[in-house]
């Protein structure tokens, strides 16, 4: 069996000890869209996110890719316990809690393991979590994330836990979308992302795409940006974690329309594909998210 439960499941990866700067939390905006609209070169709040000055913040969302930000070789699925094919890999789930704000930048090492394998009959998922520190040892971030790994299921595990996101029966408290560019993608993947399947059109189709698609991070990433914009006044500090649950895919060129529900202490978040292409797989949805309060 491809996947070892038995050796991946605990399994300690190897500490990773990274550095950032302000020009890698600017690279990080621009590639989750800051700055796209007209007007935003001259708005004191969307410079917040693309102008190296005093004002700027770092979304917290840069905590999950911070560790791999200067990678240029495509990511490994080198796991412990696992043999799997990066052309069947997608991203299931993705979580960060920031236990303070990002600073622009620094130093920290991020200890991360494999807390869990389930088995989704069709598919397996592949849990990793992940803590970082600066070198104080002030405790930075928390990350959980989830791969799904297609035809590597049904050796009879536990499925895991349910993640979907039950939305409130009421109207959208608020409402707003992004149009992502054509590069949107190209962009991305100087984040530290190069995996073909974002920019290889032949890498794609044999992964079933008709074309590349745009890295699940980067739309967990243009979400939250969004959100914080529209309920949080555009105040990076009041996020205290975000968590979202991928259901479909985006293409470049598409429109990502996103709904919140305020809860007082956490925004639901529903994330469509608002745009003519919506029913190309019967599902316009994108994900479903949550926005837990600083």
């Amino acid at each position: 069996m491809p996947i070892d439960t038995t050796v991946a499941v605990g399994a300690q990866l190897p500490d990773r000890t990274f550095s950032w700067n302000e020009s890698d939390v600017l690279l990080y905006h621009l590639g989750v869209g800051a700055g796209s609209r007209p007007g935003d070169n001259t708005d004191a709040g969307a410079l917040r996110w693309t102008h190296d000055d005093a004002s700027l913040q770092v979304l917290p969302s840069f905590g999950v890719v911070a560790p791999t930000f200067h990678e240029t070789a495509a990511p490994s699925v080198d796991l412990p316990g696992c043999d799997i094919d990066l052309q069947m890999v997608l991203h299931g789930s993705q979580e960060v809690v920031v236990h303070a704000p990002i600073p622009t930048s620094g130093t920290a090492t991020q200890k991360t393991k494999i807390s869990d394998v389930w088995d989704k009959g069709k598919a397996a998922v592949i849990v990793q979590e992940g803590e970082a520190f600066d070198a104080s040892g002030q405790h930075l971030w928390t990350v959980r994330s989830s791969i799904f790994v297609r035809n590597e299921g049904g050796w009879g595990g536990d499925r895991g836990p349910s993640t979907k996101v039950d939305l409130p029966a009421r109207e959208a408290d608020a409402e707003t979308s992004y149009a992502v560019t054509p590069q949107q993608a190209a962009l991305y993947r100087l984040c530290g992302d190069r995996n073909p399947l974002h920019i290889d059109p032949a890498f794609a189709k044999g992964a079933g795409f008709p074309a590349p698609i745009l890295h699940g991070l980067c739309s967990y990433g243009i979400v939250l940006r969004e959100v914080t914009d529209l309920v949080l006044a555009g105040e990076a500090a009041r996020v205290g974690g975000f968590a979202a649950r991928f259901a479909g895919v985006v293409f470049p060129g598409e429109t990502i329309r996103v709904q919140t529900w305020d809860e007082g202490d956490r925004v639901i978040i529903s994330a469509t594909i608002a745009s003519e292409h919506e029913q190309r797989n019967g599902s316009p949805v994108l994900a479903d998210c949550v926005l837990t309060k600083a």
